[in-house]
């Protein structure tokens, strides 16, 4: 057989094994274009059919490491959540969803579809959890609800105060008053510290923005002085309306030379020994916070101030007052002189003895 005749045959064997493999393949189509048809419109409808879930919702935990084949078996072994973890699993891969999926803790809503879900988790939509920081509060108070919180992770519950502010990177300063109040959202996980630092800065850029827009007289050396003399306009009115004119008196007797003679200071002197009642023996026993005896402001804040008694303090009420009196009904009375001052404490002091 010469080189022509082989090479003829050859190729009339190479197209009749084509001929015979495409009438294989239109066959096999055939059979399974249906099938396929099938399962792909069951793939369409899983993907858009809304996953079971109770009626106040369900929270899915992705743990870090957990890839779309961990995910996707775990909720389809949630009870009637997910109905394929197959049709769940090629729908990220296809889609370019699976190298995106993040940790944290999802809310699966009713009504929410597979397709849905997979779209939350790769956007990293967490659920997020609240901490509501009062006003007033003292360091120790937050620390009490940070501790207490369970989605927190806590990592300075051994730490004292020193400490704390060490790890925040402020080695040495007093922590009191130095977290702004304020309501947070965060996810599941954060840490006690990463709360921290996150209500330390908002503080920080809170207490900058107040003091350069503060007045041009005030009698305060720095930032960290209207924060102090701020924390004392926080605990002595529960009004809004009420502290620029506390913050008024405040200011001019500092500007006279008086005593500040605020009770809240003498309260947080005296720590954990304050039983809710203030004696006239603590009034007169000296101590660092006692401004019935020392001039001057404490030597460090009292509490956390919120924003508007930071505002009041940077901007207080223009006026002649220098004294105030409660009225035990949650306002205040304010006088200009002692003896216009000593008429309303005896009315009011005369009304609550009634």
């Amino acid at each position: 057989m010469n080189d022509n005749a082989r090479s003829s045959m050859e190729s009339g064997l190479s197209f009749g094994r084509f001929r015979r493999l495409l009438l294989a393949l239109g066959a096999l189509a055939l059979v399974l274009g249906p099938a396929f048809c099938v399962v792909y419109a069951d793939y369409r409808l899983f993907l858009d059919t809304p996953c079971g879930v109770p009626t106040d919702g369900l929270v899915f935990e992705v743990k870090p490491g957990m890839g779309i084949g961990d995910i996707a078996r775990e909720l389809q072994r949630q009870p009637g959540v997910l109905r394929s973890a197959l049709y769940l699993e090629a729908y990220a891969r296809l889609n370019g969803f699976a190298p995106k999926l993040k940790a944290g803790e999802y809310a699966i809503a009713p009504g929410m579809t597979p397709r849905g879900l997979i779209e939350r988790i790769a956007s990293g939509r967490v659920i997020q959890y609240t901490l509501v920081v009062v006003e007033g509060w003292t360091f120790q108070q937050l620390r009490q609800t940070l501790a207490a919180h369970p989605k927190i992770v806590h990592s300075l519950r051994e730490a004292n105060d020193a400490e704390i502010m060490a790890r925040l990177g402020r080695p040495g300063e007093h922590p009191e008053g130095r977290f702004f109040p304020d309501t947070y959202h965060f996810p599941a996980g954060t840490t006690d510290e990463a709360f921290l630092r996150r209500a330390l800065a908002a503080m920080d850029r809170r207490l900058g923005e107040t003091w350069n827009r503060r007045a041009s007289n005030l009698p305060l050396s720095d930032p960290y002085q209207m924060l102090i003399l701020a924390s004392i306009v926080e605990k002595e009115t529960a009004l809004p309306a009420e502290r620029p004119a506390i913050a008024g008196v405040f200011v001019r007797r500092l500007q006279k030379g008086m005593l500040l003679q605020t009770d809240p200071t003498v309260i947080y002197g005296l720590g954990p020994a304050f039983d809710g009642n203030l004696r006239r023996r603590d009034l007169v026993a000296d101590a660092p916070y006692n401004t019935y005896l020392r001039k001057g402001l404490p030597p460090t804040p009292i509490a956390l101030p919120g924003g508007d008694a930071l505002a009041a303090t940077a901007n207080p009420a223009s006026g002649d007052t220098l004294y105030f009196v409660a009225t035990g009904e949650g306002g205040h009375v304010f006088s200009a002189t002692l003896e216009e001052h000593n008429r309303a404490v005896r009315r009011y002091q005369l009304n609550k003895e009634r």
